[in-house]
Parts: structure tokens; sequence; C-alpha cells
């Protein structure tokens, strides 16, 4: 059988046009957020009570909302807060959920009973209810929502990895490796951890869309980023209270938010699809 080598993964994803789409958004993001001091028109903080609601004009492409600040230049902002709550969350979530993944799986017994009894004890709860309760008791903030986010969403990870580390744990390079007098440690995070990558890069991949809408679902409800701190979620907010007199307030942030989650989800998926065995030729 022939080896899979990246020449064959970027063949087989660059031949997937909806994964080449959802890495464009993901990349056009990366590239708003970066140049966002640059790029950005006004101050998001800026407020001109004299411009208060104004619809999209040539001097605002997306229009003002009830503080006159630029909508633009707040979602531009924003994309920053987005992608920097998906990545840190899912970076917390992706490190919870390799370590008691990698231990279920490579000891089994008790320790895996006792992981993944603890998983399904996690999964019982609804996870945006659960992140509900735990912000009620915390002071609304961008570091709070980013690692209650994370420590809540690791349940996933784990599953993926502990299955990973099943079928790989009595393979020939971790016999060879237990030969050679390589202790549980080297052997699970050198040999056994990086064969697991795929799977977990697909679900942080995945984990980063759903980390985004959860943020601006918590700030669109009052509990998540607090203003002046722009985000997606927030200027949402204020279009809701708008709504009759401000369509421009709900419609931009929600097309930002559905085109970022579809390009995360279609470029997981992408991954995904060219990383699968049964689907190599």
């Amino acid at each position: 059988m022939k080896r899979f080598t990246h020449s064959d993964f970027w063949y087989r994803f660059s031949r997937n046009k909806l994964a080449v789409a959802g890495s464009v958004v993901v990349v056009s993001l990366f590239v708003v957020s970066m140049l966002a001091p640059w790029i950005s028109p006004y101050d998001p903080g800026d407020i001109n009570l004299q411009m208060v609601l104004v619809p999209p004009s040539a001097a605002h492409p997306l229009g003002t909302d009830q503080l006159g600040r630029d909508v633009l230049s707040r979602m531009i902002w924003g994309s920053r807060i987005s992608l920097k709550v998906g990545f840190v969350a899912v970076g917390i979530a992706v490190v919870i959920g390799a370590i008691l993944g990698a231990m279920a799986g490579y000891y089994g017994r008790w320790i895996d009973a006792v992981v993944m009894r603890f998983v399904d004890v996690m999964l019982c709860f609804p996870s945006f209810f659960l992140i509900l309760a735990v912000i009620a008791f915390l002071e609304p903030s961008i570091w709070n929502i980013m690692i209650v986010i994370g420590v809540t969403g690791w349940m996933g990870i784990t599953r993926l990895v502990r299955a990973d580390f099943v079928s790989l744990r009595e393979r020939e390079f971790v016999q060879a490796a237990r030969c050679i007098g390589a202790n549980d440690f080297r052997i699970i995070f050198v040999h056994i951890l990086p064969n697991a990558m795929a799977s977990i890069l697909v679900a942080a991949t995945l984990g980063v869309a759903g980390a985004i809408l959860t943020e601006s679902a918590l700030s669109f409800l009052g509990i998540g980023v607090q203003p002046p701190t722009p985000s997606w979620g927030n200027i949402l907010t204020a279009g809701k209270d708008n709504i009759d007199i401000a369509w421009w307030l709900s419609l931009f942030p929600g097309l930002a938010i559905l085109i970022t989650v579809l390009g995360f989800n279609l470029l997981g998926e992408g991954i995904r699809d060219s990383l699968d065995p049964r689907l190599r030729q």
C-alpha cells in the first residue's frame, strides 16, 4: 500500500472546492484581524452623537450604531475577539481532552472507567446552559469566557484521543519503544500522541467554530464580552434593540458569524476527508 504523504494530503485537499472555500474564509479572517489597526476606517470606540444610526453610506459602508460608532470598524476589531476566543478556548479544551484521553486509552482498566464515566456525566449537562451557570457566578470578561468555554468543551476530544490510543497502544512501534526502555510518559507523548494529531486537528478546527458561536451568543445575551470592547455578539444586541429602524446592525454581524462558522466547518470537514484512509486511493 502506498504511503500517504503531505503532498497527497494537499492534492486531495485542493480538489475539495468546499474545503478550499472554507480555508479562504479562515485566512481572510486572519488577515483582517491582523491588519485591523491599519484597515479600520475609524476608531471602534469613537462616539459621534451627530451620526447616530446612520444607514450604510460612502462614509460608513456598514452604517453606524446607537452611539454613532462605525459598524465596519467595530466588526473588523470584533474579528480579533472571535479568533482569540475561538483559539484560546479550543486550546484549553485540546490540552484537557488530549491528556485525559491519552491516560484513559493508554492505561485502560480503572483509569479508563473513571475518565469515561466523568465524560459521560459532563455530557449529561447541556454545554450552553452549563456555561451560563458558571458565567453567572463570575465577572463577565473575555478571559472568563475563554476559560469557561474551554473547560466545558473537552469531552469530544477526550473520546477521540482515547479511541486512537486504544488502537495504537499495542502497535509494533509502541512495543519497540517499550523494548528499548522508554517510559510511559515518552511513549504517550512522543510515540503515540503525534499519531493521534490528525483527529485532534479536525476536532479543534470544528471546535473553533463552536467557540466563536458560543461567544457571540453570550455577548448577545449581555454576559459575554462587555462594551465598549467590540464583538459581533454585542453589535447584534444593539441590532436587537433597534431592529425596526437599523436593520444593518443585525444583518452584517449576523452574516459575519454565519460565514465564519461555515468557513471553519468546511475547513474541518475538508481536513477530515483529506486524512480519511477509507478515501485514499
